[in-house]
């Protein structure tokens, strides 16, 4: 990986001027919902070469790594650690309570989203949460609007139970993208050790990729009008059109920076966690990644097409396959 200079954590700010303190404006959040291992962070990336749009990668995440230090990817897309980062050190500062600490408070942030976690979605649905998730939640969109002077702020922490929450939330309107991605190649992706994450094997892969894809049809259901279902293979088999779609989505007139070879131009980025590709920088390939057809051996393949059958038929994926395998 190409270091990456400190002087990258002001790309953002740059991008976008500023809004002033004190002044309310309704912004869009696009969330994007499904299970890990889809393309959330590539989409999200790309989303923010589109001007007016910032990418914060997992945000969920933003106090229990940047702050507390208890997670397993304490960088931000810039380099920096999160709360070195000048981007994240004045959100931070800015949702913080007034006479808290930056860690009293990240704790309690992190409590209140235990009590509201993916399989808490339907729940959601029903009635807001009643603890302070949402009003932190609202406060750092905010304050991330602000600081980065966008418009529309890419969230792709992939919890339904935070999609479920953004409509309940005042002068923000909420934007879904569920992203969908074949099981097989989701659990070939957690099998291989990263430094990043822990590893998950085909039956803990597979059931959460079950859960996560219901939670998020749930949200689409409740908010038919303003979702995107997507298929990673159909993102990367034709990006710009898959980007098109997001952005009509949005209505957002940008110009959509997928080049027609299906190449785009990546700069600096302030996402809190999310897959290593969020470091990458310049004139890059939007491509799949077919590895899994060679190196998920046949029983797990054939566990995770079990597993995962309902939905696999729901998604268009095939039910037998004819890839070789090591």
């Amino acid at each position: 990986m190409v270091p990456i200079s400190a002087r990258s954590c002001s790309y953002v700010r740059g991008r976008h001027a500023p809004v002033p303190r004190g002044v309310v404006v309704v912004l869009k959040v696009l969330y994007i919902t499904g299970w890990c291992r889809s393309g959330s962070t590539m989409l999200g990336n790309v989303l923010a070469e589109v001007p007016g749009v910032v990418h914060v990668g997992e945000l969920r995440f933003l106090w229990r790594n940047g702050v507390l230090g208890t997670g397993s990817n304490r960088r931000c897309g810039c380099g920096s650690n999160h709360r070195e980062c000048p981007f994240w050190s004045e959100v931070l500062e800015e949702v913080r309570p007034a006479g808290r600490s930056l860690e009293r408070h990240a704790a309690q942030v992190v409590a209140w989203q235990e009590e509201y976690r993916t399989r808490h979605t339907w729940r959601v649905l029903q009635a807001p949460p009643r603890n302070g998730w949402p009003s932190t939640l609202a406060a750092a969109y905010r304050a991330i609007a602000r600081v980065s002077g966008a418009r529309v702020v890419v969230d792709s922490s992939k919890y339904a139970s935070d999609a479920a929450v953004l409509s309940t939330l005042p002068e923000i309107e909420g934007r879904y993208v569920h992203l969908i991605r074949d099981p097989r190649a989701v659990a070939c992706s957690w099998a291989r050790p990263k430094a990043y994450t822990g590893h998950r094997s085909v039956l803990n892969s597979t059931l959460h990729w079950t859960g996560f894809n219901l939670a998020a049809e749930a949200v689409g259901r409740a908010h038919r009008a303003d979702s995107l279902h997507m298929r990673y293979e159909d993102l990367v088999g034709s990006p710009r059109a898959a980007v098109g779609a997001v952005l009509a989505l949005l209505g957002h007139g940008g110009q959509n920076p997928v080049a027609a070879d299906g190449t785009v131009e990546l700069g600096g980025n302030h996402t809190v966690t999310g897959n290593p590709n969020r470091f990458a920088r310049g004139r890059t390939a939007i491509e799949e990644d077919r590895r899994w057809h060679t190196a998920l051996p046949r029983p797990q393949r054939s566990a995770a097409t079990l597993l995962s059958l309902p939905l696999l038929n729901r998604y268009g994926y095939p039910k037998e396959t004819t890839w070789t395998w090591d």
